[in-house]
């Protein structure tokens, strides 16, 4: 596996790692939103065994991706960084597997090229255009919590058992090094810039009309979006999500017929780390029957 650096589309570094074959079918990885590139771990290892060329990147302002000064986070900025990043590869219609935030940025990369041709596979990952309020407003509430920081692992650890109760709890808090940054004052800190999520999060608690206006519009141009994608179509579920309802499947498939679905039993909206064996299962049959590798 190699890291490399690739210049966004507004000049910010955006990191990734590549793994498997030189020739394999590109497969994009992108995270969700407060996660990064190391999410994927044992899912991109799996692929990459399989002969897929797996990259797997860290938005602007998570993981070691440049944080961007001005706080230019709009999905329209991720899109291009994600174009900017195809580019570099010269990769031609490369497969993408988006996790929730990683799934929009998906949706609206083919959006803002104006429906284009750019994947030969879409996987979104409990994503889909319209959403349930109350699980983003719980989302959005997670990430907005301790700002600053936890005095070590255990305690960030038991932040994110009260957020995923179904999940049992890790063996040891190693991991979580992965997902937060020591600072010089000791404290550990998520890996992903605060201002990510403060505008959001402003809207979203203080104007609650403007909010739903924008949820809706999003929600629109996403499902044209899904609706205009020649590409096969994927949505991976977590049965246990609150932010991916029956409705809203029902609606992302009305608006692109072609989605398969499937759901992963026991698992929440964190679908690949609670349970990555069904997830990575689901991932590679459909790449498999749609992308088929060379190797």
């Amino acid at each position: 596996m190699q890291t490399v650096a690739f210049r966004g589309a507004s000049g910010l570094t955006i990191v990734g790692d590549v793994d498997g074959p030189d020739d394999g079918p590109v497969v994009l990885l992108l995270h969700g939103g407060g996660q990064n590139r190391l999410a994927w771990k044992g899912s991109g290892a799996a692929l990459a065994a399989k002969g897929y060329r797996v990259v797997a990147l860290d938005a602007r302002g998570h993981g070691d991706s440049a944080w961007d000064p001005d706080a230019n986070y709009e999905m329209e900025n991720l899109a291009h960084d994600l174009l900017a990043v195809i580019d570099q590869l010269g990769a031609e219609r490369p497969a993408v597997v988006g996790a929730s935030l990683g799934g929009i940025t998906a949706l609206e990369t083919h959006a803002v090229t104006g429906y284009a041709d750019i994947f030969s596979a879409v996987v979104l990952v409990d994503i889909t255009p319209k959403v349930e309020n109350a699980g983003s407003r719980r989302i959005v509430s997670f990430m907005m919590a301790n700002p600053d920081g936890f005095a070590d692992l255990t305690e960030a650890a038991a932040s994110i058992a009260e957020y995923n109760p179904h999940r049992p709890p890790p063996s040891s808090t190693a991991g979580l090094a992965k997902v937060l940054r020591q600072g010089e004052d000791g404290r550990w800190r998520w890996h992903w810039d605060p201002q990510f999520i403060a505008t959001r999060a402003a809207l979203m608690f203080e104007d609650p009309a403007a909010w739903e206006a924008e949820r809706a519009e999003r929600a629109d141009r996403l499902h044209l979006s899904a609706g205009a994608l020649n590409a096969p179509l994927l949505l991976i579920r977590g049965l246990l999500s609150d932010l991916v309802s029956d409705e809203a499947v029902a609606a992302l498939r009305a608006a692109a017929p072609q989605a398969e679905y499937v759901d992963v039993r026991g698992a929440g909206h964190m679908v690949a780390g609670d349970d990555n064996d069904a997830f990575t299962s689901a991932v590679l049959g459909f790449l498999d029957r749609h992308v088929r590798p060379t190797a």
